[in-house]
C-alpha cells in the first residue's frame, strides 16, 4: 500500500536549469489549508530550502503554491515536504525530487 502522504506525482524530475513553482491541491486531505510551509532537504537530510526555494508558500482556495525551486544538481536526490493546517490538524505531504540535466 503506497504512503497516502506521498504526493501522487513523486518522484518529480527537474532539470538543473529549471525554476518551478509547484502547486499542491489539498482536497485529498481536506479544504481551506492555512499556514503552509515548505522544506527541501538534500540526500543527507540537510535543510537546503533557503538556497533552492527562497520565499514563502501561498494559498488560494485549496491550492498551495510553493516558491520556485531551482538550482537542483544533476543526479542528486532531494525531498520536498509541504506542511499545512486544515481544520486544526497539522498535515505534511512529501515528494522525491530528482535533479536532471
Amino acid at each position: 500500500m503506497p504512503d497516502q502522504r506521498e504526493i501522487k506525482e513523486s518522484p518529480i524530475f527537474q532539470g538543473e536549469d529549471e525554476s518551478i513553482a509547484y502547486a499542491l491541491t489539498t482536497t485529498p486531505w481536506g479544504s481551506s489549508p492555512s499556514s503552509p510551509t515548505l522544506t527541501v532537504k538534500n540526500a543527507a537530510s540537510v535543510d537546503i530550502t533557503s538556497t533552492v526555494a527562497p520565499g514563502t508558500a501561498t494559498v488560494s482556495g485549496d491550492i498551495i503554491t510553493c516558491p520556485a525551486i531551482s538550482g537542483l544538481k544533476k543526479s542528486n536526490r532531494y525531498r520536498l515536504e509541504i506542511k499545512f493546517t486544515i481544520s486544526g490538524n497539522v498535515l505534511e505531504t512529501w515528494a522525491d525530487l530528482i535533479g536532471r540535466e
